[in-house]
């Protein structure tokens, strides 16, 4: 079975063609897939088929590496749209591809980056179903209360504004992240990022992501504290657009943030290596419920 592993700001998923599957793809099978030393070593699975809806190039299912599937994913999604232009599935500039989340309209910018049309995000949702209009509350995790911004823009994103880039590094985010992932306003687990201004359109932000933990990168949870940040005026000076650099472990992103709240998300994404399963490995799988 082959595949390839590709990787955006350090977030690495493999990419598997449906074609070249052998077997359905169970939670187990997906946790023995990515696991380290023992697997791939991955952070989640991509799974490319070609669509049976006209208009599309292909359709996009997204794996974590704890077996659950993913919404969308931005670092992921640019991943999985270099693979398609690269691997000759398409050799438009401008296509569309089908998700959980619904459609993505990406538009190639250059051999290794393109920028995502990522739709509108959303300050309620029915992954936040107590909260308000306006998508802000506060909750009380690891003896700490927490003021944050829901935003849904495919997935679930808790965005955490902090006062210094001092105490963005100081937070332990494995100690604190996975009770607001489960925290029970979130009836799907939420994704979490905290964030600190460095200036009106740049921001350093950190990701905690769901089903993952803590990440180098992640482009939903880069969204999410971008969106965030314009909604309390940061941005720039532009009336109809904002633009804000997201400063992330693994790199920048560079998101844009329209009146409306429709987000364009630009990036890159590179290949690291292809590989094929061995017969062995493939025979655990199989054999692996």
């Amino acid at each position: 079975m082959k595949f390839e592993k590709w990787q955006a700001l350090g977030n690495d998923y493999a990419i598997v063609e449906q074609r070249d599957l052998p077997f359905e793809l169970t939670p187990a099978r997906i946790r023995a897939f990515c696991a380290g030393h023992f697997g791939v070593f991955a952070d989640g699975i991509l799974l490319l088929s070609e669509s049976d809806q006209p208009g599309f190039v292909a359709d996009l299912k997204i794996y974590n590496p704890d077996g659950s599937e993913a919404e969308l994913s931005g670092n992921g999604a640019r991943e999985a749209i270099m693979y398609l232009r690269q691997r000759g599935w398409t050799d438009a500039d401008e296509f569309s591809i089908q998700t959980a989340a619904g459609e993505i309209r990406p538009t190639i910018t250059g051999p290794a980056t393109c920028k995502v049309d990522m739709g509108r995000a959303k300050l309620t949702s029915k992954d936040f179903p107590s909260g308000p209009d306006d998508g802000r509350a506060q909750l009380t995790a690891g003896q700490h209360q927490w003021s944050f911004q829901h935003v849904s823009i495919g997935n679930p994103q808790c965005s955490i504004r902090v006062d210094s880039l001092e105490a963005l590094d100081a937070l332990d985010l494995p100690a604190i992240g996975g009770a607001i992932e489960h925290h029970e306003r979130f009836p799907n687990r939420t994704n979490v990022s905290w964030y600190a201004e460095l200036a009106p359109d740049r921001i350093r932000a950190r990701i905690f992501e769901r089903g993952v933990g803590e990440t180098l990168s992640s482009g939903t949870g880069a969204t999410g504290a971008a969106v965030a940040h314009v909604l309390r005026g940061g941005g720039g000076d532009d009336p109809d657009t904002s633009t804000v650099t997201v400063v992330l472990d693994g790199g920048e992103l560079e998101v844009e943030v329209a009146e409306d709240l429709h987000v364009n998300l630009t990036g890159w994404a590179v290949p690291v290596f292809g590989g094929t399963l061995s017969e062995t490995f493939l025979k655990e799988l199989h054999e692996t419920e």
